[in-house]
C-alpha cells in the first residue's frame, strides 16, 4: 500500500540546528552557489562558455560534459555525412577496448610491450594482405610503421624516395638538388603539402574531361633523371576509379626505367583484396617499393590511424631511421610525431582478427552492391555517373547533372551540382559538389560515399530526397536558388560561419586549388 504524507509547516522543516548549520555554510562560502539539481539550473546555463581565455574558476564535471556534448550536437549527423571515407561505427567491444586504452603512449615500447606487439602483428598482417616480401632474418623482408593517418605516411614514404635518390645521385657525382615527383593532377592534398615541404617539384598529369585517372604512358615519359618516383592512386578520390598500377610498372620495366612507384592505398587497400583479389597493384609488380594505406577508412578503424609498407630495408634509407633509447627502451623510429596513444592501432588490430578475411569480404562485398544499387538509381533518374561499378573502383558514386535539351541544344540549366547539395544539405545530407582537376573545362560532379554503416534502406532514402530537392528546384527560378544557397552556405555549413581564419593565408594562390579552381576532395 502507499502511505499517505503530511505538507509539514515552514516552522516545522526550519528545524533549529539546519538553520545554525546553513548559516554557517553561507557565512563561509565568498562564491555563490554554483550546485543545482539540475544542469539547466545552473549559473553555468546562463553564461557563454569559455572560449578565448580560461576560466579563472572551475565547474562541476557535470555541468562541463553537458554543456559541451550540447555545444557537439549542433555538429552533422556522422551517419549522413557522405562526404568522408572515414569510418563512422565500430562495434562497441571495440570501443570499449579502445577507450581502455586512452591513457597508454604507444611509443613507450617499455612500459607496453604488449601494444608495441600489436602493432607489428598488424604490420604484418597488412603486409601480408599487400604481398609483401618475407623473412626479415635476411634483411630481405618488408618494413613497415602505423601512422597517425594516411597523410603521414605518405610523408615519410616521400621522404624514403628522395632520400633514396638523392643518396645515389650523390654517390654517381652527379647534381641531386632538383628532384622532382609524377602524379595524377587529381591527388588528395596531402601530395601536394609533401612535395611543398620536402622541395620536391610536383609533375602532374592532368585530367581531361573523360580520363580522371594517370595516363601510364604520360606519366612514364615524364620520368627523367630528377624523378625520385611516381605515385599511383588505388582508388582515386573524386571518382574512385583505381589507376593502373601494373600499366605503369610494366612500361618502366620495357623501358629500363628503375624509377619507383609508390601506390597511395589510402581509400582501395582495405578494399580491393577482398573485392578484386586478383588485380596485380600491390608488391607483386616489381617497381612497387611503399604503400600506404588508411585504417581509419575501409580498415574499419576510428580516426587516426595509417599504414605505410616498404618493400624491403633497401628502399628505407637508414639514415632516416633513429636508433634511440627512450623510457628505458631501445627502438628503431621513423615518424614525423612521437607520443601518441595506443587505442587506434588496438582497434585496428581488434577489426583484423574480428572481422578475418571473411569479415571484410562480406562487408566490403555489401558496400559494392550498394553502391552499384544507388549508381543504377541515380542513373535512371537522368544523372551521368562518372564512377566505376561491379567492384572496378572503390564503393561510392561519382555524378553529375545532365545537360538539358531544348530544340536539339543544350541550354544552361538553372541550377547546378552545388544547388542540389545545399538543396540536400538542408534535408540533412553531407553531399559534396566539387569542381574536377584541372583541363576538365570545370567540370562539376557531385559523389557520396558509401561506408559501413549506409545501409540499403537508408540508400533509398537518400535517393528520395534527390528526387524530391530536384524537384524543389526545378519549380524555383534562378535568383530563389542563388538565394537559398547563399542562406545553406552561410549558416548550414562551416565555411560559411568560419571566423578563425587568418586574412593572411585566405585566397592562396600556390595550389592546384589556388591555381586552377579546382575543389580539393574530402578523404
Amino acid at each position: 500500500m502507499v502511505h499517505l504524507a503530511a505538507i509539514p509547516h515552514e516552522d516545522e522543516v526550519d528545524d533549529k540546528l539546519v538553520k545554525e548549520v546553513k548559516k554557517i555554510h553561507l557565512q563561509l562560502a565568498n562564491d555563490e552557489d554554483c550546485f543545482t539539481t539540475s544542469v539547466y539550473g545552473s549559473r553555468f546555463a546562463a553564461q557563454d562558455l569559455p572560449r578565448h581565455e580560461m576560466p579563472e574558476h572551475e565547474m562541476p564535471k557535470e555541468v562541463a560534459y553537458r554543456m559541451i556534448k550540447d555545444e557537439l550536437s549542433l555538429d552533422n549527423n556522422p551517419m549522413l555525412n557522405l562526404a568522408s571515407f572515414v569510418t563512422t561505427y565500430m562495434e562497441e567491444e571495440a570501443e570499449k577496448l579502445m577507450a581502455e586504452s586512452f591513457s597508454k603512449n604507444f611509443i613507450d615500447y617499455e612500459e607496453y610491450p604488449q601494444s608495441a606487439d600489436i602493432q607489428n602483428r598488424c604490420v604484418s598482417m597488412i603486409g601480408r594482405l599487400f604481398h609483401a616480401p618475407v623473412g626479415a632474418e635476411d634483411g630481405g623482408g618488408a618494413v613497415g610503421t602505423s601512422c597517425v593517418g594516411s597523410s603521414e605516411a605518405i610523408m615519410l614514404a616521400v621522404l624514403a624516395m628522395k632520400k633514396r635518390w638523392k643518396k645515389q645521385r650523390i654517390a654517381e657525382g652527379k647534381p641531386a638538388d632538383r628532384p622532382n615527383i609524377i602524379m595524377n593532377s587529381a591527388v588528395q592534398v596531402c601530395w601536394e603539402k609533401a612535395a611543398r615541404y620536402f622541395e620536391v617539384e610536383e609533375k602532374y598529369v592532368y585530367c581531361t574531361q573523360d580520363r580522371y585517372v594517370i595516363d601510364p604512358e604520360e606519366a612514364v615519359s615524364l620520368v627523367d633523371e630528377n624523378t625520385i618516383g611516381i605515385c599511383a592512386i588505388l582508388g582515386t578520390t573524386y571518382t574512385g576509379e583505381y589507376e593502373d598500377v601494373k600499366a605503369i610498372n610494366d612500361l618502366l620495366v620495357e623501358k629500363g626505367l628503375d624509377t619507383p612507384i609508390h601506390v597511395d592505398a589510402a581509400s582501395g587497400g582495405f578494399v580491393t583484396p577482398f573485392v578484386i583479389p586478383d588485380l596485380e597493384w600491390d608488391f607483386r609488380l616489381e617497381r612497387v617499393v611503399s604503400i600506404n594505406v588508411s585504417g581509419h577508412k575501409y580498415g574499419l578503424v576510428y580516426p587516426g590511424v595509417g599504414w605505410v609498407v616498404w618493400r624491403g630495408a633497401d628502399f628505407l634509407p637508414q639514415e632516416l631511421v633513429f636508433n634511440i633509447n627512450y623510457l628505458g627502451a631501445d627502438q628503431a623510429s621513423f615518424t614525423l610525431n612521437f607520443s601518441k596513444g595506443a587505442s587506434q592501432v588496438i582497434g585496428q588490430y581488434y577489426q583484423l582478427i574480428r572481422l578475418g578475411k571473411h569479415g571484410y569480404r562480406a562487408i566490403m562485398s555489401n558496400l559494392t552492391r550498394t553502391a552499384n544499387y544507388l549508381s543504377d538509381s541515380l542513373e535512371a533518374l537522368g544523372f551521368i555517373i562518372m564512377s566505376k561499378t561491379a567492384g572496378e573502383g572503390l564503393p561510392l558514386v561519382a555524378f553529375r547533372l545532365p545537360p538539358v535539351e531544348s530544340d536539339g541544344e543544350t541550354e544552361e540549366r538553372h541550377y547546378d551540382e552545388f544547388g542540389l547539395a545545399h538543396q540536400l544539405r538542408s534535408r540533412g545530407w553531407v553531399v559534396p559538389a566539387y569542381t574536377m582537376a584541372p583541363n576538365t573545362e570545370n567540370l562539376k560532379m557531385l559523389r557520396v560515399v558509401v561506408r559501413e554503416d549506409f545501409t540499403r534502406n537508408r540508400c533509398d532514402s537518400l535517393i528520395a530526397d534527390i528526387k524530391l530537392s530536384q524537384q524543389v528546384l526545378d519549380k524555383m527560378d534562378k535568383d530563389s536558388i542563388q538565394k537559398h544557397s547563399d542562406f545553406i552556405h552561410r549558416h548550414h555549413t562551416a565555411s560559411g560561419k568560419a571566423s578563425h581564419n587568418h586574412a593572411k593565408y585566405k585566397k592562396e594562390k600556390h595550389s592546384l586549388q589556388g591555381k586552377t579552381g579546382k575543389t580539393h576532395a574530402i578523404c
